[in-house]
């Protein structure tokens, strides 16, 4: 008996040796710089991203992360050397080795060069190319910020943002619209996404670096940047380079500069002041302060600041509920009141913690705003391009009994959709794959993960047909040369539906896209200027109706009136 208890306790102790010394013997990754990826649920796919680990890496040290967007016909791997300065190296020409030339963005690509050693984890993701970083793009910086942060110990008040051209644009763009994920940002020779403007005054606690060479073609939109951060920027520092164009980014990043830069500065989740400016649930916290009901299609703004302890002032613009998030503020006392006045309004309120109000009648009340199951809230608020910005699927109609041609046309005007497969030159890729599949090919599984782009009608598409009963409106069958565009939600997801001709006949507004547009022609570029709906005739020389559906997803009684006018619209 005592053998066979000694027996299994060696066995025991054994077992507990192999795996400790197994466990030390683990692969881990290597220093330097090298490939990871992530799984992007928008297309099944694994995204790649180029990161560095430090020389010396400890495990148990929290270490602070650049994260790095690359610009337009770059990648990944190339942004990850633009953070540290580097060029793209000499080689001998191929035609004549005796004659020496740079190699290309191509070939640098290929191979890591030797990079500085310095005391941070840095990332570039790929972010699908040439695409921008709104969208898809945009998710992809967030899921691969996750993943980095599964795999090393990050330090959450240490994470900065910074890119070049595109990727300058997407700093600004990223770091706007969620500034309290970020420590400080630095933009170099940015190019902004249209929009990105109005949210400059996110930037009050968030330090900023611009960098822009005087001959470069974004030269006056940085002047205008350049006074928007003077005006509104905790701290902001400007570089302009005399007779250098748009490669500014070779000096910003010499020597490792932006690593000592961006070591100054720590985010701070509890400033006295927040002013934060928004159009979507999506993007509805900074800070203590979360927007809680918008007004659809409107820029919703507050600026709320502790006077002194307990005291607050607060003004709004166009918002209809908020909530502060005070309890760990150092300037609250749970065992006092708390005095708040908003837009004039003064309210002094006893209960600590959170406090929420939402906008009556009569003005601020204290109370907290709850969205009902179907109301327009993170995830199903629209607009239009909001069906293109996620997991989504393109999906033509075979009912009605069509003509093999009637059948073929149906399905190259989905696969004119999903074409998101641009390219230019070797690098100008964008990488975003979406399906397209018949409406005899959706599957429950599709229904409950994905977006769903449905062309027809409820007489051409067995899907817009199923749920017939529950969407707001159709185009009548016999509408020759309408088309109605619109999203609804269901079932989580997004429903879009283009009957008639294809949004991308619309002509382009204003504010429809960027620089990029110009450059990518992706059909979904023609959907950005769009609201929740329009209804138009012919070449959309004409349009009817458009506008935004309400917080409860009903259509505006100004719009129903049109659309009843028109009489080829069935209304729900």
């Amino acid at each position: 008996m005592k053998k066979n208890f000694l027996l299994r306790n060696g066995l025991v102790f054994i077992i507990i040796l192999l795996v400790s010394t197994m466990g030390s013997m683990a692969q881990r990754l290597k220093s330097g710089p090298q490939d990871l990826c992530f799984f992007s649920s928008v297309d099944e796919t694994d995204q790649p991203y180029a990161i560095y680990i430090p020389e010396n890496f400890d495990e148990s040290k929290e270490y602070p992360l650049v994260v790095f967007l690359h610009g337009a016909m770059s990648n990944h791997r190339l942004g990850l050397e633009r953070a540290f300065g580097q060029g793209n190296i000499q080689g001998k020409e191929f035609t004549n080795p005796n004659r020496v030339t740079v190699v290309t963005d191509l070939e640098a690509t290929r191979t890591f060069p030797q990079l500085k050693d310095v005391d941070y984890i840095v990332a570039a993701p790929y972010a699908r190319g040439t695409a921008g970083y709104q969208g898809i793009p945009e998710q992809d910086v967030y899921e691969m910020l996750d993943d980095i942060k599964s795999r090393f110990n990050i330090d959450n008040d240490r994470v900065y943002l910074t890119g070049l051209s595109m990727g300058g644009g997407g700093t600004l763009w990223v770091g706007l619209t969620r500034p309290d994920v970020w420590a400080a940002i630095a933009p170099c020779c940015p190019a902004p996404p249209n929009g990105t403007d109005e949210l400059s005054p996110n930037a009050i606690n968030l330090p900023v670096h611009l960098f822009i060479g005087d001959q470069d073609f974004l030269y006056e939109t940085a002047q205008v940047w350049k006074q928007k951060f003077e005006e509104n920027s905790a701290v902001f520092n400007y570089v302009e380079y005399p007779g250098i164009g748009h490669n500014s980014w070779e000096f910003a990043y010499e020597n490792g500069f932006i690593f000592d830069w961006f070591s100054q500065f720590k985010r701070d989740l509890y400033p006295s002041q927040v002013k934060f400016n928004t159009r979507l649930y999506k993007y509805n916290k900074a800070y203590w302060v979360t927007f809680d009901k918008l007004v659809p299609g409107e820029l919703a703004t507050i600026d709320a600041r502790f006077s002194m302890e307990n005291n607050l002032g607060i003004t709004t613009g166009n918002l209809d509920a908020f909530t502060l998030h005070i309890e760990e503020h150092p300037q609250f006392n749970a065992k006092a009141k708390v005095t708040v006045t908003i837009d004039g309004k003064e309210l002094s309120i006893k209960t600590p913690g959170t406090l929420s109000f939402t906008k009556s009648k009569n003005g601020w009340v204290n109370q907290r705003y709850t969205p009902g199951l179907n109301s327009k809230q993170q995830g199903t608020e629209g607009p239009l391009v909001a069906a293109a910005n996620s997991n989504h699927i393109y999906v033509y109609g075979t009912a009605g009994d069509p003509t093999p041609d009637e059948l073929e046309a149906r399905k190259q005007q989905a696969i004119q959709a999903a074409d998101w497969s641009a390219y230019r030159d070797q690098m100008g890729r964008v990488m975003i794959f979406p399906r397209v599949i018949s409406d005899q090919a959706v599957r429950q599984s599709d229904i409950e993960t994905s977006n769903l782009v449905l062309f027809g009608t409820r007489e051409t598409n067995s899907i817009i047909e199923k749920y017939a009963d529950e969407l707001p409106m159709h185009l009548d069958a016999n509408a020759n040369d309408y088309s109605l565009l619109y999203i609804y939600p269901m079932n989580g997801h997004y429903l879009l539906i283009n009957s008639g001709r294809s949004w991308w006949t619309l002509p382009k507004g204003d504010d429809d896209g960027n620089i990029l547009s110009s450059v990518l022609n992706l059909k979904v570029d023609e959907m950005k200027s769009l609201k929740d709906f329009i209804l138009y005739k012919g070449g959309a020389s004409s349009i009817i109706s458009e506008g935004y559906f309400d917080n409860e997803w009903a259509i505006p009684s100004n719009e129903t009136e049109k659309l009843k006018k028109a009489g080829v619209i069935t209304l729900k």
